[in-house]
């Protein structure tokens, strides 16, 4: 390439000169804004945190409130739940009772009052609580005035709250009258019983809990700043020893890292513990269902009851886990010649409707996401022309939206910084003013940008900036990032998304469609392979992947171990911190509650079929239950029929037989329907015990009879290896199909 002539180099900088005085930012090809446009409300002006924390800051957590409020929400660590208050921080425990019902799942504990709350001798009332420090999936508030501050650290699968007190003494305040039953041999460390549930109180050494107020205990003639308590298993006395042993040992970090090897994503989940006294390093961890079920790390016979199902009880600093990975496909196979035929006419009718008007984040993603799917469909089934209709539609609809100038307000992007944050505007569903959904909406345009990516590689060197900014602002890989919070949407340790920004709700925060937040880790599985980002690329695995394990668990209950025995339902609606509900935001109807977990569907969504018993089971129960029963033409029919092909695809091909022109959701296409049911009708299920070092499989089974595809984004051939031995050697930036008896 010849260099720039100097006057042309000089033009540049000065145009970029100019555009930044103006609020504009250049990335690439592409633009972003750094002023509010008028759609867009603002964002609280203060963070509640201290000085101490700097850099962007983490939203959309369990703990989100204590940032955004002046005291908190209550926040769902598990086993515990705490809430700041003026006075102090509110701590109790759901586990006495797990129940359900018609609207879901539920814990048995006062959200208000709680079991105890810990306080400060000296301070009544603290002017705000304030984010002192975070990590993976710790947290630390701070209490503080001039006269003493109280300082709590709790995290996921911690039983314990940690303490660090100023200017007086901690105290414990009871919601109900305590029962003490421990021994009363070291008056520092005392077990009591409060509304049915346990806990151990620790003192500091040579310190002593003042009970002469039977509601209201002091830790008195302390020597250290440092104490705990923590919510027990059981009121064994050598149990409360087992904590006391651990009780000093106060969490200050806690991070995840992970490798991919083999087809399974390794993780290890580490607790690094600072001794106030001691020497003990080690910690009491609690392990989700959809941790402890994919780990060798030895585990003790205690237990916690939680809405997610029974948590685990083990002792160490860490521990790992191995999840397989599930592979997907940029586009489904191609079928035959028939099901081709019926396709291109639909394909066709959806080329040939007039361009959208340009949307909000939310409903300008779906018909994002909609192009995406009809643009691999086109290329599995040989309709080139087709498909450079939609890949030119998504690439003009992205250019418009990644480029800003100073006098426009849609649609248009723009940064704001002192949350550290990429808002689009229009915005929906309270995307600007508390960052509600950002993984929902911009997954799609992810994914979108991805399928342009693996047709054109130059669009993508020159609008890739601004589709790494949309990336980073969700799920940012470098914990370092100046720009955005590391991984902002994502729980670490509860596995899956939460989709409130500020989690300000009496049950914690929540999230609604998990299948659109595994849209968005696809989407960056896919833009990392298309352009060769292979770290991307892997944290799109295991975002995918370990999200997957989260859904199959708490959404699903795929093996029926999570939800209580009065828990007619089979999926949930909605996970919260401190429920499981069977509803939505928008639609009480059964094909919304089930379907808004769904969708979209798109090649990758084969994830769900991988208990095709589950499948089976949840169709008969919408079934039975929808207003119209079987008539696929109502409601959500369409994804009805479409999850249960996952299992049987007969009651999908006779929906579309007797219904040339069905009911389709809007993010959906008829197209697509087609070609998702005709795939498992002529190659079977998904077959998900068989893996691959290659993510861009997928295998079917069918009477037997296994077919293995494998997709190929670079330029030279790949071998893809399968868990069984069997071996494909794809071409360059292409699809390979293959079968084995």
């Amino acid at each position: 390439m010849k260099p720039l002539p100097l006057f042309v180099l000089m033009v540049i900088m000065c145009s970029v000169k100019i555009a930044t005085a103006q609020g504009i930012v250049a990335a690439g090809s592409g633009s972003y804004r750094t002023t509010a446009p008028t759609h867009c409300r603002p964002l609280p002006a203060e963070l509640f945190k201290t000085a101490d924390v700097t850099g962007p800051m983490v939203t959309n957590q369990w703990w989100s409130s204590l940032v955004w409020l002046q005291y908190s929400q209550n926040m769902f660590a598990h086993p515990a739940f705490v809430r700041c208050d003026a006075d102090g921080l509110v701590v109790g425990y759901q586990g006495a009772r797990i129940h359900g019902n018609n609207a879901g799942i539920f814990g048995s504990a006062d959200l208000i009052k709680g079991d105890l709350k810990i306080g400060h001798s000296k301070v009544a009332e603290f002017p705000a609580a304030r984010c002192g420090s975070y990590s993976d999936w710790f947290v630390m508030a701070e209490m503080q005035n001039e006269s003493g501050a109280l300082r709590t650290s709790f995290g996921h699968g911690s039983p314990f709250v940690f303490g660090m007190i100023e200017g007086g003494e901690p105290t414990v305040t009871f919601a109900n009258s305590p029962t003490i039953w421990s021994d009363g041999s070291d008056e520092s460390i005392i077990g009591v019983t409060v509304n049915g549930n346990h806990y151990g109180l620790f003192g500091c050494s040579g310190s002593r809990w003042d009970i002469s107020n039977a509601m209201k205990f002091v830790n008195v003639g302390r020597r250290h700043a440092h104490f705990s308590i923590a919510v027990l298993p059981d009121k064994r006395v050598e149990t409360l020893q087992l904590f006391a042993r651990y009780a000093h040992a106060h969490v200050t970090d806690t991070r995840v890292d992970y490798s991919i090897v083999d087809g399974f994503i390794k993780a290890t989940y580490r607790f690094i513990c600072t001794p106030r006294e001691g020497t003990e390093s080690d910690t009491v961890f609690a392990l989700y269902p959809h941790q402890w079920k994919y780990t060798t790390t030895s585990l003790s016979e205690m237990t916690y009851a939680s809405v997610r199902g029974s948590m685990k009880v083990g002792v160490g600093a860490e521990f790992s886990t191995a999840v397989p990975v599930q592979g997907v496909l940029p586009m489904l196979p191609a079928t035959n010649v028939v099901d081709r035929q019926r396709i291109i006419e639909q394909l066709k009718l959806e080329a040939a409707k007039p361009k959208a008007e340009f949307a909000d984040t939310y409903w300008e993603g779906k018909h994002l996401g909609a192009l995406a799917t009809l643009s691999g469909i086109a290329e599995a089934i040989d309709a080139p022309e087709l498909q450079q209709v939609f890949v030119d539609e998504i690439r003009r609809r992205l250019e418009v939206w990644f480029t800003a100038t100073p006098e426009k307000e849609q649609p248009v992007f723009y940064y704001e910084e002192n949350w550290g944050t990429l808002i689009g505007s229009r915005p929906s569903y309270d995307s600007d003013r508390l960052l509600n959904d950002h993984h929902f909406h911009y997954g799609y345009f992810i994914r979108a940008a991805a399928e342009v990516a693996r047709f054109d590689p130059e669009w993508a060197k020159k609008w890739g900036p601004m589709v790494r900014l949309l990336i980073r602002d969700v799920a940012s890989s470098d914990r370092g990032d100046a720009l955005f919070p590391y991984l902002r949407c994502f729980d670490k340790y509860a596995g899956h998304s939460w989709a409130s920004g500020d989690a300000n709700f009496a049950d914690g925060n929540n999230q609604e469609s998990s299948s659109e937040s595994m849209n968005a880790w696809y989407g960056l599985m896919l833009w990392g392979a298309a352009t060769g980002d292979n770290e991307l690329q892997d944290l799109g695995v295991f975002l995918f992947n370990t999200e997957r394990t989260a859904v199959e668990e708490y959404w699903f209950d795929v093996s029926g171990t999570n939800y209580p025995s009065d828990c007619p339902n089979v999926a949930l609606g909605m996970i919260w911190g401190g429920k499981g509900a069977f509803a939505t935001w928008f639609s009480a109807e059964i094909d919304c509650i089930h379907g808004i977990n769904w969708l979209p569907f798109t090649p990758a969504s084969v994830y769900m079929g991988r208990h095709p018993e589950y499948v089976r089971k949840n169709f008969e129960r919408i079934v039975s239950k929808r207003k119209d029963g079987s008539d696929f033409n109502m409601g959500w029919g369409d994804l009805v029929v479409m999850f249960a092909a996952l299992d049987d695809p007969k009651p999908a091909i006779q929906h579309l037989n007797a219904n040339p022109n069905c009911k389709i959701e809007s993010g959906n296409t008829r197209a697509f329907m087609e070609h998702w049911v005709s795939t498992l009708d002529k190659f079977g299920r998904i077959e998900s015990t068989t893996t691959s070092q290659h993510p861009f499989t997928n295998v079917y089974i069918r009477d037997g009879k296994k077919t293995y595809a494998a997709y190929n984004f670079h330029s030279q051939p790949i071998e893809v290896t399968f868990s069984d031995g069997m071996t494909l050697t794809v071409p360059p930036n292409s699809m390979t199909v293959n079968h084995k008896e």
